[in-house]
């Protein structure tokens, strides 16, 4: 029991070192304050008493994971690349005049329709034409991932 507490207080060192301890709620900090009381009082020779102490920071903190994961998938906010994503999707099918979940032939058409029209040979824009490259490219990969089998 004696590497146990050395454990526990070896813990809340690198929490403090670290940083992390200001970063844990008030029952996380009781319940790591708890388990080191336990393990000490073990580590002297007073098993029965220490194990209460123990047994409740064990018996909270197998409580809580799961909760917190629960909590956190729940509130995970889209990353900023899929928002990036999402919005450079709407661009292009905006710009190519399909919808988002528009199929692959839909995007192709728009897009020979849209550059014969603008292409540099036609007195169109080099910057047009390549924006509108940029738009089927992007609305193609968008219909690929989207379609593509989940595992």
């Amino acid at each position: 029991m004696s590497f146990l507490a050395l454990g526990l207080i070896a813990l809340a060192a690198w929490l403090i070192w670290t940083g992390r301890l200001q970063r844990l709620t008030a029952n996380d900090g009781i319940a790591l304050g708890l388990a080191i009381v336990g393990a000490v009082l073990s580590a002297k020779g007073k098993p029965i008493i220490g194990a209460l102490p123990l047994l409740l920071s064990v018996g909270y903190m197998a409580w809580r994971l799961p909760r917190t994961k629960r909590k956190k998938a729940a509130n995970r906010a889209p990353s900023p690349a899929q928002l990036h994503a999402a919005e450079a999707v709407a661009e292009a099918s905006a710009l190519l005049g399909v919808a988002r979940d528009a199929d692959v032939e839909t995007i192709r058409a728009a897009h020979r329709r849209l550059i014969a029209s603008v292409h540099p040979d036609k007195g169109g824009t080099e910057a047009l034409a390549a924006r509108i490259n940029a738009a089927r490219d992007t609305m193609l990969r968008h219909h690929e991932t989207s379609t593509r089998p989940r595992h």
